[in-house]
């Protein structure tokens, strides 16, 4: 057979054609190469609730620790926040609100070995933190005044209060702690009863 001989234009068509389908062949292999390479991790459909520790999602504020009465503390939390307490009523409460010191409103330098006083004092710190927060409204200060700082000021520094026997004069400094109650009659037979003879007591009547 003799071979057939195709018009120049007809080989430029099928070479263009070949062309085409070298590319489009190309193609595929790298859309096959794309789809076996493993998954991209999708984003967490929780993404959008803000839930923490999430990729890309910046972390919840935290809620701040809820007060605990002073004398519930102990050991470096209970000394950091007798500082600021100290701060607090050397710098703004004694300043404005201390007068003069008399027999009839005692005070001390060392209030804050006074029990009680840390206690009343640390109370009414928390009560004006919480009544000067934009959230108390405008009355809030007032509040404190009325309900607190009244009250509170009047029990630490009555005549017979927690430092009646400490500084009356404010040229004589001076500092005493007050001796309180014993414990209760039954307290004390319980701390001085045997327990080796409760014992045989027991199994005496059993």
């Amino acid at each position: 057979m003799e071979p057939v001989r195709l018009p120049d234009s007809d080989l430029e068509s099928i070479e263009a054609s070949v062309r085409r389908l070298m590319e489009q062949s190309a193609e595929q292999a790298r859309q096959l190469d794309h789809l076996a390479a493993a998954p991209e991790a999708s984003p967490s459909p929780f993404a959008a609730l803000g839930m923490p520790g999430l990729p890309g999602m910046p972390p919840l504020p935290t809620a701040p620790p809820e007060p605990r009465p002073i004398l519930e503390l102990e050991g470096e939390e209970y000394e950091n926040e007798l500082d600021s307490l100290s701060d607090w009523v050397d710098d703004f409460l004694m300043p404005t609100y201390g007068a003069e010191v008399t027999t009839a409103f005692p005070w001390c330098q060392q209030w804050q070995e006074h029990d009680d006083v840390v206690a009343w004092l640390h109370a009414l710190w928390m009560a004006y933190q919480q009544h000067k927060d934009p959230e108390a409204g405008p009355s809030g200060p007032f509040v404190w005044h009325r309900d607190f700082l009244t009250h509170a000021m009047t029990t630490v520094r009555a005549p017979g209060g927690p430092l009646s026997a400490c500084m009356t004069d404010p040229d004589r400094p001076a500092h005493r702690l007050l001796p309180g109650p014993k414990p209760s009659l039954r307290t004390t037979r319980a701390d001085s009863e045997d327990p080796g003879e409760s014992a045989a007591e027991s199994g005496a009547g059993s």
